[in-house]
């Protein structure tokens, strides 16, 4: 029996192909968590101007949305809703709602999609940009959810005196939520949703 597939070109791979590549594709989702957590870290390394790095900054968003009763989704949506930084800072948002997308709700994707936007409100002006940007999704069934994350748990997270909690008070629920099936490879419905999500 194969341990590889062989073929070339897509056109030509066998049921047999695809199959190895099911099993081996198995066995890497699994270790998804642990990767994400690794590519946290590099946070440490993004904008270190700030009194606190990325990587504490996500800590400490996750923290407060944690401490403040947020479903286990959205704590860990926190902890993640920077992680475009590492890659591309000036599109952070959208990278980090497409890599939530497959595990989390509607709602969650489109508040971290957007959280750049609503967390321009505080510090746009100062570029020369327009700080309420934010408005253009104020009809939006989540504009109260996203002004509150940007708010609450986004913006007040850059204190070195908070009692920010460890990496690994997260653990467990970054497992949960990345150990879920994918709702795009089968399931009908995606997680946890209040309502239209669209734009």
């Amino acid at each position: 029996m194969n341990t590889i597939a062989t073929y070339t070109a897509m056109a030509t791979a066998t049921a047999e192909d695809y199959r190895i590549e099911a099993e081996i594709c198995a066995d890497y989702h699994k270790q998804l968590p642990e990767r994400l957590l690794a590519q946290l870290e590099g946070l440490q390394h993004v904008y270190r101007s700030n009194r606190v790095d990325r990587y504490q900054h996500s800590l400490q968003t996750a923290t407060r949305a944690w401490r403040d009763g947020a479903s286990e989704e959205m704590v860990v949506a926190a902890l993640f809703h920077d992680i475009g930084d590492v890659l591309t800072p000036d599109n952070h948002a959208p990278i980090a709602a497409e890599l939530l997308k497959p595990y989390v709700g509607p709602d969650t994707y489109w508040i971290i999609k957007h959280h750049d936007i609503f967390q321009g409100y505080f510090f746009w002006h100062h570029w020369g940009r327009d700080r309420n940007a934010r408005e253009q999704f104020r009809d939006h069934p989540l504009y109260e959810r996203a002004v509150y994350f940007s708010e609450v748990w986004d913006q007040a997270s850059f204190d070195p005196d908070y009692d920010t909690l460890p990496i690994s008070e997260f653990f467990p629920l970054v497992k949960r939520i990345f150990g879920r099936e994918p709702w795009q490879s089968g399931i009908t419905q995606p997680y946890e949703t209040s309502g239209d999500t669209s734009s």
